[in-house]
């Protein structure tokens, strides 16, 4: 019998907890469709794409109009298949066998699962109790592993952190390889690293549609970084990688900036209501700049650790993010900002299961805790 490779023997595979329930909020996907305009616009245009020809290897229309939408040249945007593929691409092309990957925990789970599976080795920098990073960490990390590729997530995942600036600045200072920040959750904070990126930087920024512009379903992402990397993605891509539905989802996406501003505001709206309402229930609520919010349930008998507080949600028709078994994250568990009926429904459950009331239907109980979510930075 053939075997896999032996270095992703150990390797899990990316999944999470498949429950029907009503609300669903443990993805970080917008709450909302896209405008229907858009997908009439979309409509539209892809009843006129010629499927019998191969779609444009470049995805220039596509490129132009990211590049435009963040004030740079379109040899400094690569598109992929989601924000993962993207990732994926820069540690084929500068990561892989006898390179080393710096991240720092708890963060994005794919930043390493991927590096690993490139061929990298993993090192991991520690966050402090409270999930910030410690100046002194990062110098640690890069003096000691001296790391070809170093990962930040701003907001972080699953803290819902923002880094500093200065800790970005500091990186690119000291760093003897590339920095990639992943954005994921940008739109939801108050400041970007692309404001850092330049020709004369080894710096990247990821960004996805599948967030504030209500694409999940269609997997896309990119990244602005100087055109000399760009170029060399190019030896590592396969050819006609992106399709030319997506071209046209992504390209018709950014006419409707406005829309997504209104709904990011919405979300952080809601979010803020969200941490507010459990800063007064027995939980430590983490501060966030994403769409979502990390909680951990601070009553310490069995019945409310956090994945009994889960199962009890569950039970509520209530879906979270179960993260209470991932390492340095015990108990906790993370909400992703739904609509604010949903978001509502979620805070009564919680308040219910806190004070140990009776559940709502019963289902059956989900045993464990999940790995990790289906889609991109979820």
């Amino acid at each position: 019998m053939i075997r896999v490779r032996d270095d992703l023997r150990a390797l899990e595979g990316y999944h999470s907890a498949q429950v029907d329930v009503r609300v669903r909020l443990n993805t970080n996907e917008s709450p909302e469709p896209p405008p229907p305009a858009f997908r009439d616009a979309v409509a539209a245009e892809v009843s006129r794409i010629d499927w019998h020809r191969y779609p444009d290897r470049a995805a220039t229309e596509l490129r132009e109009a990211i590049a435009e939408a963040h004030g740079v040249d379109p040899a400094q945007v690569f598109a992929a298949n989601g924000s993962n593929e993207v990732l994926q691409t820069v540690l084929l092309a500068y990561a892989g066998p006898g390179r080393t990957v710096a991240t720092f925990e708890p963060t994005y789970q794919m930043h390493a699962q991927i590096a690993r599976v490139t061929g990298a080795t993993v090192v991991e920098g520690e966050r402090a109790a409270d999930f910030t990073l410690d100046p002194e960490e990062v110098i640690r990390v890069i003096e000691t592993f001296q790391p070809d590729v170093v990962f930040l997530t701003s907001p972080n995942n699953p803290t819902g952190l923002v880094e500093p600036a200065d800790r970005v600045r500091q990186l690119l200072e000291i760093a003897p390889g590339l920095v990639v920040v992943d954005e994921a959750y940008a739109q939801f904070a108050d400041w970007s690293a692309l404001d850092l990126v330049s020709e004369d930087r080894p710096l990247v920024v990821t960004r996805t549609f599948s967030k504030t512009w209500s694409m999940a379903g269609a997997r896309l992402g990119y990244l602005i970084g100087p055109s000399w990397l760009v170029a060399e993605l190019e030896k590592v891509v396969l050819p006609y990688h992106l399709d030319a539905f997506k071209q046209v989802a992504g390209r018709l996406a950014l006419r409707f900036s406005d829309e997504m501003d209104d709904r990011v505001q919405q979300v952080v709206s809601e979010r803020d209501r969200i941490t507010t309402t459990l800063a007064d229930m027995p939980v430590d609520v983490f501060p966030s700049g994403a769409n979502f919010v990390l909680f951990r349930p601070t009553q310490g008998i069995e019945r409310l650790s956090g994945h009994a507080v889960w199962q009890g949600l569950i039970d509520r028709s209530v879906l979270v993010r179960d993260c209470s078994s991932w390492p340095r994250l015990e108990n906790c568990l993370r909400v992703t900002v739904g609509t604010p009926a949903e978001n509502s429904e979620f805070l009564d459950a919680l308040q219910i299961v806190l004070e140990g009331g009776e559940a709502g239907q019963p289902s059956n109980e989900i045993v464990g805790s999940e790995v990790a979510a289906d889609g991109e930075n979820s």
